[in-house]
């Protein structure tokens, strides 16, 4: 099994000085037959070499975000340079459905926002050798300032997590924050105040929920992502953030330590503060109830008030606060987050026009057009000073507020991208988990067990940070 370190992460991410390496460095592009075609020569006016005479098709994922932002603000940009380029526009609820046998058969997009629950597995597609080394974007000159690099003005850690055994192949975009979503009109108007421990959250459910006024809490229990990303940021908190690393890792005992299952067990315990039936709702449905006040709390990444916004009262004033402290021994301190870049974007490296998959990249990694997705799309991106000048909603403001006072205490995970397989396995395990049907040391027992069949299986290509 090939395995890549942190350090080799890091130090991809932080290179500085290389020269700018020829398209060819990449994967050989195809034509839609298959047979390969020459690429094209870079220069300063086309650094990537995107090619005019074959069309750049883009697939983007329609869910929480839309994909107005590519059609209205990063497509026009590129045709602002590249007037001759034709982009083939597309989106897909379902991006694995629509797209997994174009990747099969030798005809993939050039560009995919590969996100949602139909998802492809990333870490097969580059032990397929699908994505493209995304090296000679970073070190092409910024669509904004030609005397930077695209890896100057992009967070370095975004960088390294997306990379694979040290080659950068995926662009996490959106930097998500996460944590518990609530409305000041709500909180203000019945006196509700923002807990700190979870001996205060656990009593500010119990007022709630005899309040009568709203259920306390709730997730999309159709989707467990919600609930077991809150469970490990808990874990995390009061464990360390090592507790991630080793899950990531694939470490033996990892989903069965002691912080893991604490964490599963103080969200399992939240039963009868839970919405009616939110064992059966969707992401949607909870966060409608959310904006008609019938739920009060909710955990999800700071996309949300976009998501909602056709549906939120105008003065439901969207916030967000950090999980509170479990106990004083908590490893890592109060305002500790989980903040990870998200959204993933790749290019094909056996598509036709490799060159402009890369472009559409570089267009997104500008201020410029990662400002505008900002404003039109109320989320946080990973590229460094888009918000300058721009306006901000209260809720994106509020999670923008709590990420610059978490500083370095932000904690992540990786394996649900490195293996969907066991992610899998953590979705339908928490789904039962907080539907009472599965206790807390055989969840943790199961998921472990998950995670060593695929460190044992020689078929699948394992990574470590």
């Amino acid at each position: 099994m090939k395995h890549f370190t942190r350090r080799d992460m890091l130090r991809t991410a932080v290179l500085a000085g290389l020269a700018l390496p020829a398209l060819n460095a990449c994967a050989q592009p195809v034509a839609s037959g298959g047979s390969p075609v020459a690429p094209v020569p870079t220069s300063s006016t086309n650094p990537l070499g995107v090619a005019l005479d074959r069309p750049l098709e883009v697939w983007i994922f329609d869910g929480g975000f839309g994909d107005a932002y590519a059609r209205d603000i990063h497509e026009p940009m590129l045709k602002s340079r590249y007037a001759g380029l034709e982009i083939k526009h597309n989106a897909a609820k379902e991006v694995g459905k629509a797209l997994q046998p174009r990747f099969a058969g030798g005809n993939p997009p050039e560009l995919v926002m590969n996100s949602g629950d139909g998802k492809m597995d990333l870490g097969a597609l580059v032990q397929d050798n699908q994505l493209a080394d995304l090296t000679p974007l970073l070190d092409a000159p910024s669509w904004d300032d030609p005397s930077k690099k695209v890896r100057d003005v992009v967070d370095p850690g975004a960088i390294a997590q997306g990379s694979y055994d040290g080659v950068p192949r995926v662009i996490n975009y959106v930097n998500t924050v996460w944590g518990i979503w609530y409305s000041t009109k709500l909180f203000e108007e019945n006196g509700w105040q923002v807990p700190k421990t979870w001996a205060d959250f656990i009593a500010l459910c119990e007022t709630i929920k005899k309040s009568g006024k709203a259920a306390p809490f709730t997730f999309a229990g159709k989707y467990p992502f919600y609930i077991y990303e809150t469970i490990l940021t808990l874990a995390a908190k009061i464990g360390g953030a090592d507790v991630l690393k080793r899950i990531d890792n694939l470490e033996p005992g990892a989903w069965t330590a002691e912080p893991v299952k604490q964490a599963a067990k103080a969200f399992a315990d939240l039963q009868p503060y839970l919405l009616s039936g939110t064992a059966g709702l969707d992401h949607v449905q909870t966060q409608t109830a959310h904006n008609k006040y019938q739920v009060a709390m909710l955990p999800c990444g700071s996309w949300l008030e976009n998501e909602q916004k056709d549906a939120t009262p105008a003065d439901f004033g969207y916030a967000m606060f950090p999980l509170p402290d479990f106990s004083p021994s908590d490893a890592l301190p109060y305002g500790t987050l989980h903040a990870q870049p998200g959204e993933p974007f790749v290019v094909s490296a056996k598509s036709a026009n490799v060159g402009a998959g890369l472009e559409y990249l570089r267009v997104m990694l500008s201020k410029e057009g990662a400002g505008r997705f900002t404003e039109l799309v109320s989320t946080l991106t990973i590229v460094k000073g888009a918000t300058e000048g721009r306006s901000l909603k209260p809720g994106l403001a509020s999670a923008a507020k709590a990420l610059d006072a978490a500083e370095d205490n932000t904690v992540y995970f990786l394996f649900n991208s490195w293996y969907k397989p066991l992610e899998d396995e953590v979705v339908a395990a928490t789904g039962q988990l907080m539907a009472g049907k599965l206790a807390v040391d055989a969840w943790a027992e199961r998921i472990d067990k998950k995670a060593a069949e695929i460190k044992s299986d020689s078929s699948v290509r394992t990574f470590t940070r």
